[in-house]
């Protein structure tokens, strides 16, 4: 309930209620919260145990946290019915840019070597992937850019 209380907080909270009800009241105010904290506690749980019982026995294994929407797609999504688990662990995107990148360094090991372009396409199948400047000819012109003009 107070997770978010650090210890300063704490002290300065126990100073500040000393100092309005006094240290002969405190204990009695202490009292009377943590009575009043307990009760309200009591009367949920007891409407929580009415309305399972008003609900019947299909709904036996009803959480009311699961009325919270993060806490019910975070249950749909473990489900084990569905196989998600099963697809979130054979994607593994790390293993697939790991493949990647060793995929375009021995490509460039290969294109460093001195293997020609045509045979390294040639060769296994494998697409020449790295990015060549276009030269060209001497008697092509530019495109036309209607935004230029």
């Amino acid at each position: 309930m107070f997770n978010d209380i650090g210890p300063l907080e704490l002290v300065t909270l126990i100073v500040l209620a000393v100092l309005v009800f006094g240290p002969d009241k405190l204990p009695k105010v202490i009292q009377d919260v943590t009575r009043t904290i307990r009760k309200i506690r009591e009367f949920s749980e007891s409407a929580k145990n009415d309305i399972r019982e008003e609900l019947g026995p299909e709904f036996k294994d009803f959480e009311f946290e699961d009325l919270n929407p993060k806490t019910f797609i975070r249950k749909q999504l473990d489900n084990e019915d569905l196989g998600l688990k099963e697809i979130r662990n054979g994607f593994d995107l790390k293993k697939e840019m790991a493949e990647v990148t060793d995929a375009v360094h021995s490509r460039e090991s290969d294109a460093s070597s001195g293997s020609s372009a045509g045979a390294a396409g040639s060769s296994g199948g494998r697409i020449d992937m790295t990015k060549k400047p276009e030269t060209p000819g001497p008697d092509d012109r530019p495109p036309f850019d209607a935004d230029a003009t």
